[in-house]
């Protein structure tokens, strides 16, 4: 049987499983669906606000490329694994070869819990920017505005992303690669409207030492706490990049192409991220009147241009935003059909059933889409709520997706010369590389879990539930349930990756 599978049948076969999937992505493709997620239309225009009023300029000219730099080595280190063990469980069955079925389970729920924060708040964020897309250019569709109009409007995102990842087919992989290059394209011609039109624009010391607190919180916890929680417009818009190692048993000679697929994702991102957001900074024409947190960018094109353009760069965002969540829900569904293939979440059975004719696990893009929903159920709360609800729910999506990658990292690190590296790999420098992944993760997951306005504080006198961040609430309560669920129950039969190949089969990979 060996001989009748091609190269990346058989090393699929060695990790254990059978070809179920099917293998009809390119290397391009694959990194199209990182690059998608990534999405620097999505991520760099609902997130801006939150780096704009938590530091100010400096927080985004200074502290994209810096952090964006940390970001590139966790990609390069995860690249490296992803080409030992290029499966579709990707993150949570790199923890479990080298940890052990619990670590391998907690990995994998952090990955889980990540992965369906990070589609519910993409899907949210292109709803509101289609409602401001709209409102533009009708100002009676703008005076009707409301949280149920737009929670309305991001249901339908993600029905129609579910439908398209169901149905889709081969149509899905084209789709990532139009994304990709309409996010070339389109934040090409954002820049342009922004340099051409405006009729001025900022000074470079504006852009690169202006310092702005409109947190609540005093100036002179600028450093250490306002201009970190800046930093989430980094960290969060470039995520989700593990896509490239979800979808490795879709994709063509895998241990090179997925490999390849996560730092380049990275890398592309992190220059034309930074590229569009100078271009913000610079068209800013009032900065005072620059301080709605979630539709910051909205005022600036406001300021800055007509009303055809502005509805331009708009459309232009919402498009990629919308290629950005069908992206998102087709990886974290085959993170979920991965993950219940080996029996790791209640209903496995029928999450991991993959359509005969399509080959597509429609159950888990289901999953994927319900749960989104009801975990952004607190955006419906209030106006002064919505920006809270949204960064609350982007938090978890790093916290849960950086804390998963730190696991597999470490451990990488900590085998040391024992792990037999695939053909891309970071050779000696992995000494260094991953220890400064796992600390660079430790760091900002203890930032984002704490409030973003002092009336968050739950001691604080001006306390309000709607300016909580529910982030550590939602992380720290589900890691408390899954404790009590492995040691109560899951640790009797979760035993880890589950083989779906004959063990003589793979066996005659390793004489």
């Amino acid at each position: 049987m060996a001989d009748q599978l091609n190269d990346d049948e058989q090393l699929l076969a060695s990790l254990g499983y059978k070809q179920e999937l099917n293998r009809n992505w390119s290397s391009f493709s694959n990194f199209a669906i990182s690059f998608s997620i990534i999405s620097i239309l999505a991520g760099c225009f609902t997130t801006f606000g939150q780096a704009w009023n938590n530091g100010g300029p400096v927080a985004i000219s200074w502290g994209w490329p810096v952090i964006s730099i940390f970001i590139l080595i966790i990609g390069f280190t995860m690249s490296e694994l992803v080409s030992a063990y290029p499966t579709s469980g990707g993150i949570y069955w790199w923890a479990a070869k080298m940890g052990g079925p619990a670590t391998g389970f907690f990995t994998g729920w952090l990955n889980l819990i990540g992965l369906l924060a990070v589609t519910a708040s993409v899907a949210y964020g292109c709803a509101t920017f289609f409602d401001l897309t709209i409102s533009t250019i009708s100002s009676s569709y703008a005076d009707g505005y409301s949280l149920t109009r737009v929670f309305i409007t991001f249901i339908v995102i993600f029905a129609l992303g579910a439908l398209l990842n169901i149905y889709g087919g081969h149509l899905l992989a084209v789709l990532n690669n139009i994304s990709v290059w309409w996010h070339v394209a389109g934040a090409a011609a954002v820049i342009l409207i922004l340099v051409i039109i405006p009729d001025s624009h900022q000074s470079i010391d504006f852009v690169f030492t202006e310092r702005i607190n409109n947190s609540g919180y005093l100036d002179g916890k600028y450093w250490f706490l306002v201009l970190p929680l800046g930093f989430l417009l980094t960290q969060y818009t470039i995520t989700g990049f593990d896509a490239s190692a979800h979808l490795a048993e879709e994709t063509q000679g895998a241990a090179e192409g997925a490999a390849k697929g996560i730092w380049r994702s990275i890398a592309y991102s992190a220059i034309g991220g930074y590229l569009l957001l100078l271009a913000f900074l610079f068209a800013v024409q009032d900065p005072q009147g620059v301080t709605d947190g979630f539709g910051a960018v909205d005022v600036i094109f406001g300021q800055a241009l007509p009303e055809g353009w502005h509805f331009m760069i708009l459309a232009i965002s919402t498009a990629g935003q919308f290629f950005c969540a069908v992206a998102c829900l087709t990886s974290a569904s085959r993170m979920t059909f991965a993950f219940s293939r080996d029996g790791a979440i209640p209903g496995s059975r029928l999450w991991a059933k993959v359509n005969p004719r399509t080959k597509v696990p429609a159950n888990a893009v289901t999953f994927v889409a319900v749960t989104g929903v009801i975990i952004t159920l607190p955006a419906l709360k209030s106006i002064g709520g919505v920006p809270i609800a949204f960064y609350a729910v982007t938090s978890v999506a790093v916290i849960g997706l950086y804390l998963a990658f730190a696991i597999p990292i470490f451990l990488r690190w900590k085998m040391g010369d024992d792990f037999v590296p695939g053909s891309w790999n970071n050779g000696q420098k992995y000494k260094w590389m991953n220890l400064l992944a796992v600390a660079e993760i430790a760091i900002i997951s203890v930032y984002f879990i704490l409030p973003f306005v002092p009336a968050g504080w739950i001691f604080s006198d001006d306390f309000s539930w709607s300016a909580v961040n529910y982030a550590p609430i939602l992380t720290g309560g589900t890691l408390i349930v899954l404790a009590i669920w492995w040691q109560v129950s899951a640790k009797k039969w979760f035993t880890g990756p589950k083989m779906t190949i004959d063990s003589a089969v793979t066996d005659a990979f390793k004489d």
